[in-house]
C-alpha cells in the first residue's frame, strides 16, 4: 500500500468537529472501522497492534522485582509488581535479557542506559561529542505504521530534557533522550500534558506542538461533546457505551489538567508574594507543582499515561515512548523522603537506601500498572484495548549499584493482537535487547530484514 492510501485511510476516520476542534473517536464497528473498505485489500479488518515503552532509570532492587519462581509470578508476585497482579495474566515478565556492553565508554553508564534502551546500539566512539547512533526501534515501527495515523509517534516525558552533563565526552542528548528518528536526530519529548492534549484533540489540521496562545479553549471542547449527542443516536448499543467511556474520560483528563495548571498559577502567585491563598494562618503554603519536582509526581504520570491510552484507543497514533525520569535522578517526596533517586541507588546494601530505591521503582511500575489496567478495561473488537497493544516497561540498568546491566529488568503486557503468550514469567531467556526488540517488533507486525544494534535473533519463547 503506497502512502497516498495510507493517507485515505486516516481521512476516512470518524471525527466529532465543531469550532475548529476535532476529536477523533475509538474504532467502532458502528462506523465501520471493521468493513472491507477500511481495511488493506479489502478484507475484514483486525485492530491495529500498538507498540508503547515506558522507561525507568537506574535499575531494580532483584529480590523485589523478580518473582521466586514462575509458580509464585501469579500466586505470591513480588512486592514491586504487587499493582499489577489483577492483570499478571495478561503480562509476561523473563529474565536472562542483557544490556548494551558500554565499552569503550565505561565512564558514562547513565548517559548510556536511555541512549541504548530503544536502540541497542552504542554511539560512534570516533564522533562521541555529536549525535551519532541509530535509528531507534519506535520510530522504525512509526517509519512502518505512521502514515496510517495523524500522529505517526508519540514521545512524552515527566521532566525536561535540558539535562547539561557530558559523561566520557558523550553528546549531554544522550543524557535524556531515547527515541532517535534516524542515527542522528534525537526525537524530542512533550512534558506539558496541556501541549499533548492539544496535539491528540486541536484544531484541524495541527498535529505538531500546539502552544498556549492557541491552546484547546474548555468551550471548544464543549461544543464538540455536545455534538456527540446526535452521533450516539446512530450507534449499536455497545458502541454507545463505548463513545460515553471516551468521552468521560477526555473530560475528566482535561480537568485534571486543569486542576494541575490551577495548582501551578496558585503556586507562582504565593511565591511571588502577590497574594497568599491561606484561609488560616495555620495553612501550608501551596506546594509549587513543576517538573520535574513536586509532592504529586503520580498526578503528572497518571495524567501522560491517560494521554497515551487515549491516543491509542483512538488510532491517533500506534508508537509511544515514555520517559518517567531521566538518569540525573529526581525525588519523590509523595514516597516520604526527598533524597534523589540516583544517590540513593549507591546503597552499598544499606537497609533504607534499598527501601528507598525498592519504594522508588513500585512507584514508577504502579504508573505503568495504572496505564495497562485501563487500557484492559477498554472493550475492542472481540477482546480489549490492552489486547491489542505492546506495552513494555523497563530500565536501561540491571542493577545501580553496581551498574550492571548483565539482566536488565522488563516487563511487557499486553498480547500484540495474539502474537504475545502472557501470564508467564520466563526464568532464563537466552537473549540481549536487541533481540527483544526485534522481537517486539515482529509482533507489532513490523517486518525487519536486519538485527537492532548487537541483537542477532529473534526470542521465540516470547511468541504464542
Amino acid at each position: 500500500m503506497n502512502r497516498t492510501d495510507n493517507r485515505s485511510r486516516v481521512d476516512r476516520r470518524t471525527l466529532l468537529k465543531g469550532a475548529g476542534v476535532s476529536l477523533a473517536l475509538p474504532l467502532m464497528e458502528s462506523l465501520g472501522w471493521n468493513s472491507p473498505s477500511w481495511a488493506a485489500g479489502g478484507s475484514v479488518a483486525k485492530p491495529p497492534v500498538r507498540l508503547g515503552f515506558m522507561y525507568m532509570p537506574h535499575g531494580v532492587i532483584m529480590d523485589e522485582f523478580w518473582p521466586k519462581s514462575p509458580e509464585a509470578y501469579r500466586d505470591a508476585p513480588p512486592p514491586a509488581i504487587e499493582s499489577l497482579r489483577p492483570i499478571l495474566d495478561q503480562c509476561l515478565m523473563m529474565k536472562g535479557i542483557s544490556g548494551v556492553p558500554i565499552s569503550p565508554f565505561n565512564g558514562a553508564p547513565h548517559a548510556l542506559e536511555l541512549s541504548t534502551w530503544l536502540t541497542a546500539t552504542l554511539p560512534d566512539a570516533d564522533t562521541r561529542s555529536r549525535i551519532n547512533i541509530a535509528i531507534s526501534a519506535d520510530q522504525i515501527m512509526a517509519n512502518y505504521v505512521g502514515a496510517h495515523t495523524l500522529l505517526p509517534s508519540l514521545e512524552l516525558a515527566t521532566m525536561p530534557q535540558t539535562w547539561k552533563e557530558n559523561q566520557a565526552g558523550l553528546h549531554e542528548a544522550y543524557y535524556s533522550h531515547c527515541s532517535y528518528r534516524s542515527p542522528t536526530q534525537p526525537v524530542p519529548a512533550e512534558i506539558d500534558p496541556r501541549n499533548v492534549l492539544n496535539r491528540l484533540f486541536g484544531k484541524k489540521g495541527q498535529a505538531s506542538r500546539v502552544t498556549k496562545a492557541n491552546a484547546l479553549d474548555r468551550q471548544m471542547l464543549d461544543r464538540v461533546l455536545g455534538g456527540a449527542r446526535d452521533l450516539r443516536r446512530t450507534l449499536a448499543t455497545t458502541d454507545q457505551q463505548k463513545l460515553d467511556e471516551y468521552l468521560d474520560s477526555v473530560q475528566a483528563v482535561e480537568r485534571r489538567i486543569v486542576a494541575i495548571e490551577h495548582r501551578q498559577q496558585e503556586a507562582a502567585l504565593e511565591k511571588a508574594g502577590v497574594r497568599s491563598t491561606k484561609r488560616h494562618a495555620s495553612d501550608s503554603p501551596p506546594i509549587e507543582v513543576k517538573i520535574p519536582e513536586g509532592d504529586k509526581r503520580s498526578e503528572y504520570m497518571q495524567v501522560m499515561c491517560d494521554l497515551t491510552v487515549l491516543a491509542f484507543q483512538t488510532d491517533t497514533t500506534r508508537v509511544s515512548t515514555y520517559i518517567g525520569s531521566t538518569p540525573n535522578g529526581v525525588s519523590y517526596p509523595e514516597l516520604g523522603f526527598t533524597d534523589k533517586h540516583h544517590s540513593q541507588t549507591h546503597h552499598e546494601n544499606r537497609k533504607e537506601m534499598v527501601r528507598k530505591v525498592a519504594a522508588i521503582t513500585k512507584f514508577n511500575i504502579d504508573q505503568f500498572a495504572y496505564m495497562v489496567k485501563k487500557m484492559a478495561s477498554l472493550r475492542e473488537g472481540d477482546g480489549t484495548l490492552l489486547d491489542n497493544c505492546i506495552m513494555m516497561w523497563g530500565s536501561g540498568l540491571e542493577d545501580g549499584n553496581k551498574h550492571r546491566r548483565e539482566n536488565l529488568p522488563f516487563i511487557v503486557a499486553g498480547k500484540g493482537g495474539g502474537s504475545i503468550k502472557t501470564g508467564r514469567f520466563l526464568t532464563d531467556v537466552k537473549g540481549n535487547q536487541g533481540d527483544l526488540l526485534k522481537t517486539l517488533l515482529g509482533c507489532a507486525g513490523v517486518p525487519l530484514d536486519r538485527p537492532i544494534g548487537i541483537g542477532t535473533k529473534q526470542i521465540t519463547e516470547i511468541m504464542a
